[in-house]
């Protein structure tokens, strides 16, 4: 008996015109379709009037019972699909763990192209598009997020994330304080009719979402900063820090262009120390 075969199949971002006709056939031809949320699926099967023959979920929280389901199906020779909520299935989404399954198994499988989000949100930012790397959602733990934020410092490319609306504020302080003042491009509503992108500085963070725009689920992405220079960081840790007061390193950073808050956040970071600590110091050379 021959195997069945997986198709990867995603799904509009807002647009229901953006699926494929591809996708289409391939949803109605298939034996089964494991979908992140059924209910959210089958609306979409509704509308393109597809009557799936089995249709079950598949989702981060039965990933292995599901999985194994999806295993038994494909041997038995059932063909099916995968598809999440919206976009690419496996891309900040269930499905990636599946896949490695299938390629464990070797099992025969087939991605379809289609919408996805990130990179809708990276060609309509005006942002750098040669170079760009995607970290999908942060952690929602503070101290965890700050660490992954910490090692994208200096990176030359774009950096592409995924928000919710409930967190976006404290992200986006995160990246300022993290990154710096670089430019970023806040994708809201993509395909849908109220698109926007939102752009302005990471220093800009708290004016740049009304809270009436602090909806549904955004792209965030952050371009490198033209003033960062690693070589020039380096170069302040291990010879400024050595040869200035506190008072005079903060000086000399704002002279490069920073703000007084990124001259002393650069500066407890080479001199690893506490900002309180930096900021005690700035008192004390007035005083």
């Amino acid at each position: 008996m021959s195997v069945g075969t997986l198709y990867v199949v995603p799904t509009p971002i807002g647009n229901l015109e953006d699926i494929t006709l591809r996708a289409l056939r391939v949803l109605q031809e298939v034996d089964f379709i494991a979908a992140e949320d059924t209910r959210h699926t089958r609306k979409l099967l509704t509308h393109f009037a597809i009557r799936p023959k089995q249709f079950f979920s598949y989702h981060e929280h039965n990933v292995r019972t599901a999985g194994e389901s999806v295993i038994r199906l494909l041997q038995a020779g059932y063909s099916g699909a995968l598809v999440s909520d919206a976009g690419m299935p496996a891309i900040s989404d269930p499905g990636f763990d599946l896949i490695a399954l299938l390629v464990a198994e070797q099992l025969p499988y087939v991605v379809l192209p289609g919408p996805n989000a990130a990179m809708t949100a990276l060609v309509g930012s005006g942002l750098d598009t040669k170079n760009f790397s995607f970290h999908g959602f942060l952690p929602r733990v503070a101290k965890e997020r700050r660490a992954i934020i910490e090692q994208l410092r200096g990176r030359s490319e774009t950096l592409i994330f995924y928000e919710a609306p409930h967190r976006i504020d404290k992200m986006l302080a995160d990246l300022y304080e993290g990154l710096g003042n670089c430019p970023v491009v806040i994708a809201k509503e993509l395909t849908k009719h109220h698109e926007c992108y939102v752009r302005g500085r990471l220093a800009e963070h708290q004016q740049l979402l009304p809270e009436e725009m602090k909806r549904g689920e955004m792209v965030v992405l952050v371009g490198a900063d033209p003033q960062w220079d690693p070589h020039v960081t380096q170069n302040h840790q291990s010879v400024l820090g050595e040869q200035l007061s506190i008072a005079e390193h903060v000086a000399q950073w704002m002279a490069e262009g920073l703000t007084q808050k990124e001259a002393m956040r650069e500066v407890a970071k080479a001199r690893s120390i506490s900002r309180r600590d930096v900021y005690r110091a700035l008192l004390e050379n007035k005083s």
